[in-house]
């Protein structure tokens, strides 16, 4: 009886979280509307403007302790649009139709495994580590290697340059460092982890065939410093 009241008690509490992050979604969505509306900017830009605009949603979900189930709808939600996105022009500018990558399903796919695994740990940091090394780490190496990414490279057919590659070790290093300093404190395993995330997230998002890297970068990421910050030794 006091569990079923519980839980009808927080109903509105969990549509106020859930209302919290449909804003700021449909806040970032805005601002790529207007660019892509009156501003006649690069598609590849305006992707990123999104890509990393919405992906700080993990930070909301994180600070304001939403619980999972809000996290986990809201990427079922996205995952919906985002694949009739690619046969409709639902996100014009964002998704071309009939564009050869999923990588926004597959980005929207990865905030929901990574929250439902994570917060059922009560370790929802992790999430936020994958999350944002994907966001930003993947977002501005785009956006780097696109603008001064002079020195090219191939992986299976699908160009990268080692600006843009360089870029992303750099923040997801980054990335990795203030996440981990703010819950493991100023340990040497802080940094070590950091460095091999970095390293390995690099090495995965160069692999982007069909978009994958938007699922391979944040799953990798987060699984990777949640097994090695569980083995090494807090010294």
């Amino acid at each position: 009886m006091l569990t079923t009241l519980a839980i009808f008690q927080s109903i509105p509490s969990l549509w106020l979280q859930f209302a919290i992050v449909a804003v700021w979604v449909l806040f970032i969505l805005a601002i790529a509307w207007i660019i892509n509306r009156f501003a006649n900017n690069d598609p590849e830009i305006l992707r990123k403007i999104v890509h990393i605009g919405t992906g700080n949603v993990i930070l909301l979900a994180w600070w304001l302790n939403i619980p999972a189930i809000v996290g986990i709808t809201a990427s079922i939600v996205a995952s919906a649009i985002t694949l009739l996105s690619y046969r409709l022009p639902i996100l014009p500018g964002i998704n071309s139709v009939g564009r050869q990558s999923l990588g926004t399903f597959f980005y929207s796919v990865s905030i929901g495994v990574l929250i439902a695994c994570f917060w059922y740990l009560q370790q929802p940091q992790y999430a936020a580590l994958g999350i944002l090394v994907m966001t930003w780490g993947d977002g501005l190496a785009a956006l780097i290697g696109q603008r001064f990414g002079k020195h090219k490279y191939e992986v299976f057919g699908g160009q990268k340059s080692w600006e843009g590659s360089l870029t992303m070790t750099v923040v997801s290093y980054a990335i990795s460092s203030l996440i981990l300093l703010g819950v493991q404190g100023n340990i040497w395993s802080t940094w070590i982890v950091s460095l091999v995330v970095a390293l390995v997230a690099t090495g995965l998002e160069a692999f982007s065939f069909l978009g994958i890297d938007n699922l391979t970068v944040p799953l990798g990421s987060a699984a990777l410093a949640f097994f090695l910050i569980h083995r090494l030794p807090t010294l």
